[in-house]
């Protein structure tokens, strides 16, 4: 499967866990979490420290979260990432994207080793249509230069 492929299938049915979620406003995992709500994405956050985020129930970990979101969204600290990615592993999610700057020099490799789909290296945000503001003219200066993933 290609990158792209990939992608397209990881986004299409709008129903996806996010394990870095923060309840700060201001904090990208935060951001993150809003913005795929606003955009009619069914989120499940992961928060240890919170109970909930704007009215929806948040789970411990990993372990917790329902069986129906098979796909995996990391946007933790590196040193959190690869431990996050082989709970999902023994949890059986198969796709996981670990948002851009969130992956370490073992991410891709743990993957493998558990075949899991993996997304790395990508921002969620140049690929959760739609795609608006600065994102949208990153992917068009991407796809301009033949960066996109294809």
């Amino acid at each position: 499967m290609t990158k792209k492929e990939s992608i397209i299938q990881f986004l299409a049915p709008k129903k996806l866990a996010i394990v870095g979620v923060s309840r700060n406003t201001k904090k990208f995992g935060y951001t993150v979490f809003n913005e795929l709500q606003q955009k009619g994405f069914d989120v499940c956050p992961v928060n240890p420290k919170a109970k909930d985020i704007n009215g929806v129930k948040c789970y411990n970990s990993v372990f917790e979260i329902p069986a129906e979101y098979q796909k995996l969204l990391i946007i933790t600290p590196k040193n959190e990432t690869d431990i996050v990615l082989k709970q999902a592993a023994e949890k059986g999610i198969k796709h996981v994207w670990v948002q851009q700057m969130s992956n370490t020099k073992d991410t891709s490799k743990i993957a493998k080793e558990n075949d899991i789909d993996l997304i790395d290296k990508e921002c969620i945000f140049m690929f959760a249509e739609p795609v608006t503001s600065v994102h949208k003219f990153h992917k068009f200066l991407r796809k301009v230069f033949g960066q996109l993933p294809r």
